[in-house]
């Protein structure tokens, strides 16, 4: 019977130099796994595979050495461990993330949450080639969300409260971009300067700054034969209502334009920059 290879890459098994052996992607959204997955994954490792898994670049497990006989019972044993296989070739990749601020103090954003929820709104979407998303908890940008196709940052924006100050000074030194100077008993944050990182905030021993967190977004994102940094083309957002409006009209509009087999950063170049930009102005904008 012939081997449909085209399916089998779509749910994650892709084909090795070995004949008739296939290396299994499985979905690992912000690269959070359970002690359950994990203990059935190795089960599977070593009864189906080589006794090894490899750990991917974008926080996923592949199980290598599975022979084409033992798909269907592959997934269907990691299924009782609460795993499913991930997905290759032109469709939305899982979605890798840091760990954001449950766990991180340097967090500005729940990155794990805002991944899930991109993963249940995309996973596995046919698109004209392959599309990425990464989410990172701050302007320390672990994930480096400039590489993805479509890169979330957690900001924060910040205004004094000069009634809670003690003019210590803490946060001119925690500023990274020197963005904040006191003269005459008075902060000022010079906008242009500002990254968004929160540090001062983070640092103020008095809680004097009135906070909101929010999302910088980067589009275009290319680390492969080409390398391009993503463009953050839009002010902070300051909603998930709105994030995913942005995130909704920038992946339809790879849709609607892409040529088949061109990343998104190609297409936004053939298209024009300003047509995607007024694309993003109107979903901005709600």
């Amino acid at each position: 019977m012939a081997v449909d290879y085209a399916v089998l890459k779509k749910g994650g098994f892709m084909r090795q130099k070995q004949k008739n052996n296939f290396s299994l992607r499985l979905a690992v959204v912000g690269g959070n796994l359970t002690s359950k997955n994990l203990q059935k994954i190795a089960e599977v490792a070593e009864k189906f595979g080589d006794g090894h898994v490899h750990l991917t670049s974008r926080q996923s497990i592949e199980i290598p050495f599975i022979k084409l006989n033992d798909i269907e019972e592959v997934k269907e044993e990691l299924a009782k461990g609460d795993c499913k296989p991930g997905v290759c070739g032109p469709r939305v990749r899982t979605v890798t993330a840091c760990q954001g601020n449950q766990v991180c103090p340097s967090g500005n954003i729940d990155s794990n949450h805002i991944a899930q929820e991109l993963d249940k709104r995309y996973f596995a979407r046919e698109l004209p080639h392959k599309f990425k998303f990464g989410v990172t908890g701050c302007q320390n940008n672990c994930l480096k969300a400039e590489e993805n196709d479509v890169g979330i940052k957690g900001a924060m924006t910040v205004s004094w409260k000069e009634d809670a100050c003690i003019q210590c000074g803490v946060c001119e030194k925690a500023c990274r971009t020197g963005a904040i100077t006191i003269q005459d008993g008075k902060v000022s944050v010079e906008e242009s300067k500002c990254n968004y990182c929160g540090r001062c905030a983070k640092a103020c021993p008095t809680d004097a700054w009135d906070t909101q967190t929010g999302y910088l977004v980067s589009f275009g994102g290319l680390f492969g034969n080409r390398i391009h940094k993503g463009e953050e083309l839009l002010p902070v957002i300051t909603s998930e209502e709105t994030l995913f409006r942005v995130t909704d009209a920038a992946i339809q509009f790879f849709d609607d334009h892409a040529n088949p087999s061109e990343r998104f950063r190609y297409t936004i170049e053939r298209v024009g920059i300003d047509k995607f930009k007024e694309t993003l102005k109107e979903a901005y904008n709600g």
